[in-house]
């Protein structure tokens, strides 16, 4: 006799107060655009209930807000598809966030994949962390305890882990707004241009102050890892320099043998695979943040 098969109880709530109700019982298994959850499932039933969120309001918001400090955020809900951050004119230095889009599978997966989804599934190979992580990005986590704020670093832990708790949302993510002369950049690596797995991934931020001097730099390199990296001491080495002088360094720095390459060797650990070696991806790494570094400060050398 064949088992019957197992159907699970689905439920899609348009509140959010009743979203996270229903996610206090960790039982549940959430699913927003799903293009990660699906496939994690082929050849096998769905043995947990469904917690739909594509329907609960406020969650595809897409909009800056102005904090008691006056500091001015670009918040986005969890909800928000990729194809909304790829065509959102993107204010000076949050560039990344956009060409990081557009690289998120193809426009089928977009169209359907979620910011949320893409950092709770937490793959090493997603393309959205390293953007986020060098745009300074922090997260809302909701639950029917509260709502606590995290910076992304602390939330992605590693392969497929993050800080979520058992009865927690991820609600939004939030980006401060930089300077007007700030330039952002994200490049990607893989064996073609769409629908690919990452091999590396690197997303850079700048941000100079009116005499031109560079006064804030963060580099995150993605994919060689079990999450993506900052590599702070490369960074601390740029910043202060001349804009005039930033790109002569920059190629010094990281020339094949260039006195920045042991730093940035020291803060990643890519592993072999089919996608490529080791060695392979520390020298990828290497020239793809000197390019990085290159693009965001030449995008702005007449502003």
């Amino acid at each position: 006799m064949t088992a019957p098969s197992f159907t699970p109880t689905a439920r899609s709530p348009r509140a959010l107060d009743e979203a996270l109700g229903i996610r206090s019982d960790p039982a549940w298994l959430v699913i927003a655009g799903g293009t990660d959850v699906y496939p994690m499932h082929v050849g096998r039933a769905l043995d947990r209930p469904l917690l739909d969120l594509s329907r609960v309001e406020g969650l595809q918001d897409l909009e800056t807000r102005t904090d008691a400090s006056g500091r001015v955020w670009l918040r986005m809900g969890a909800g928000v598809t990729w194809a909304q951050l790829r065509d959102y004119p993107a204010p000076p230095g949050l560039e990344a966030l956009g060409q990081a889009a557009a690289e998120v599978g193809g426009f089928q997966i977009q169209n359907q994949a979620t910011l949320g989804g893409n950092l709770c599934n937490a793959s090493p190979a997603a393309d959205g962390v390293p953007a986020l992580l060098a745009l300074g990005a922090e997260v809302e986590l909701a639950s029917v305890r509260g709502v606590r704020r995290q910076p992304i670093a602390g939330f992605v832990l590693g392969n497929r882990r993050t800080a979520l708790a058992g009865d927690e949302l991820l609600t939004a993510v939030e980006v401060p707004l930089p300077s007007s002369r700030a330039a952002s950049s994200f490049l990607k690596l893989g064996h073609r241009r769409y629908l690919v797995i990452s091999i590396v991934m690197v997303a850079v931020q700048v941000d100079f102050d009116p005499d031109n001097r560079l006064t804030d730099c963060r580099i995150a390199v993605g994919a060689c890892s079990a999450s993506a990296r900052r590599v702070e001491p490369i960074e601390a080495l740029l910043t202060g320099l001349a804009r005039s002088d930033a790109a002569v360094e920059i190629d010094r720095l990281l020339a094949p043998a260039g006195a920045a390459v042991p730093l940035l060797e020291a803060a990643v650990s890519p592993i072999d695979d089919v996608r490529g070696s080791a060695v392979y991806r520390r020298e990828a790494a290497r020239e793809l943040v000197r390019r990085a570094l290159t693009l965001a400060i030449d995008s702005r050398r007449n502003h």
